[in-house]
């Protein structure tokens, strides 16, 4: 069960059951209240008519046994101001609801040969004293209550209309008539059967409907999931999930995950190249460090300690630059330093000749250390390709310091200026004249002044070699 409800399609299914249950039932209980109102305010009109019939009847000086009380369906009682019952339904057994549950009329105490005597005990004029009603007029307001009657044996639930008028020689009567409520109770029960067959089968509809929905919606994702999976076991990345046709978020997942399955394959391969070009580089100084080693021990008059000293200084820069990029592909970010761009130009500038400096004081923030090297980096790139001359200068541009780094070599061509700043990237021409770079130097310059929130670009120097300008922001 737990797996089941895990499922999206089997928690939207029962989401949507569940809504539509909820609004069904809210529904329901409206249709039945607003049905059984309609209903008896239907019982309450009837009853009320036929209350003003009698009372009509009475208001015009019918005798009470005269009324027109013998329908075996509508009970009718009337009462007068002492709380008597003066008339009532022919048939009428039992009744309740109305106020008073005397079922045959009660003879007044004068009356001698007919009910028009009957009147005498309310005075002369036959008013009732705490009536507000003229004689003969029949009361605007009626009440209802509800209640039930038994008439010739047949029980029944009953709305009540009470209805008062003022009867010249008779006082103030109260005629109260009811009217069946059989129709609306069958109304009502045959609403809530309906509906209690009908709401289980709409529902059972939307959850299908739903299901079948949600499947359809989600059978992309599931493929989707079932490339992945395939290209986790096969470990393919040149693998790519299916996009279906659509302009929906699946779409957009599909191609997503292709974008980012294209950035992890290049990243994979870029890893793979990395490790590799790593390995040719090294096994180089390693092999003739070993070779100069082996040749020493066994011919010390013939050890060349200079060239090994040279390949264990050529070892441990391609180390410290290996080093360096891996910390930098890990994400470490600069540190939060302030110092003179300037003065640290004059410095790298210092420990080389041939370079001429044209500084002036600009602050930036970051790492000194690694600022320093990309320095370092392009100063050494310009002497190895310079024929004669290096130049140096550092300004200010709005909110950046722009350093820049110019030869008088042969330049970088125009399809090159950014394969020079790939990793283990060497041009022909640099290939034969470069007896150590291992063309990191650039790459790592880039990768600093990246992570500086800097540039580094090259292109042509006025004096026709190549001029590289390493942008970075001012320090805040």
């Amino acid at each position: 069960m737990r797996r089941l409800l895990g499922s999206v399609r089997a928690r939207a299914t029962l989401g949507a059951t569940l809504v539509v249950a909820v609004a069904l039932v809210a529904a329901g209980v409206a249709v039945l209240l607003s049905l059984r109102s309609n209903l008896t305010d239907q019982a309450d009109t009837q009853a009320e008519r036929t209350a003003r019939n009698v009372a009509a009847d009475l208001a015009a000086g019918t005798p009470y046994a005269q009324l027109s009380l013998d329908d075996d369906e509508e009970p009718v009682q009337v009462v007068d101001g002492a709380g008597r019952l003066v008339a009532a339904t022919k048939g009428l057994e039992r009744i309740g609801g109305t106020g008073t549950v005397a079922v045959r009329p009660q003879p007044t105490a004068t009356a001698t040969s007919g009910d028009d005597d009957e009147g005498d005990d309310h005075g002369g004029d036959g008013r009732d004293d705490d009536s507000a009603l003229e004689p003969g007029e029949i009361d605007d307001e009626v009440s209802y209550t509800g209640g039930s009657a038994t008439i010739d044996g047949d029980s029944a639930d009953y709305r009540f209309a009470a209805v008062r008028v003022e009867v010249p020689g008779k006082g103030l009567l109260t005629v109260h008539a009811g009217a069946q409520l059989a129709a609306e109770q069958s109304a009502v029960n045959t609403a809530l059967t309906a509906l209690l067959i009908g709401f289980p089968l709409l529902l059972a509809v939307v959850a299908g409907v739903t299901w079948l929905v949600t499947r359809r919606a989600l059978r992309p994702v599931e493929g989707i999931r079932r490339e992945m999976a395939a290209i986790t076991a096969s470990a393919d990345l040149a693998r790519r999930v299916p996009v279906p046709d659509t302009h929906d978020e699946v779409a957009r997942l599909a191609r997503t995950t292709n974008e980012t399955l294209a950035a992890l394959e290049t990243s994979v391969e870029r890893q793979r190249r990395f490790v590799a070009d790593a390995s040719h580089e090294l096994r180089s100084p390693i092999a003739s460090l070993r070779t100069q080693l082996e040749v020493g021990a066994a011919h010390p008059e013939l050890l060349d300690v200079p060239g090994a000293v040279e390949d264990t200084v050529r070892l441990q820069s391609l180390a410290a630059d290996l080093l360096l990029l891996a910390r930098l592909d890990a994400g470490e970010r600069p540190g939060k330093g302030r110092f003179d761009l300037g003065a640290l130009a004059g410095e790298e500038a210092a420990r080389r000749d041939g370079v001429s400096v044209e500084t002036e004081t600009v602050e930036v923030g970051g790492s000194r250390g690694q600022v320093a090297r990309v320095l370092g980096n392009l100063l050494d790139n310009a002497r190895r390709h310079a024929r004669s001359a290096v130049t140096m200068s550092v300004r200010r541009e709005g909110s950046w310091a722009v350093l820049s780094v110019a030869d008088d070599g042969d330049g970088v061509p125009i399809g090159d200026r950014e394969r020079v700043f790939e990793r283990f990237v060497r041009l022909d021409d640099a290939r034969s004249r470069d007896e150590g770079g291992a063309g990191l130097g650039l790459a790592i310059a880039r990768d600093v002044a990246l992570r500086h929130g800097g540039t580094l670009t090259v292109r042509d120097a006025p004096a026709g070699g190549a001029l590289f300008e390493l942008r970075l922001p001012l320090a805040d």
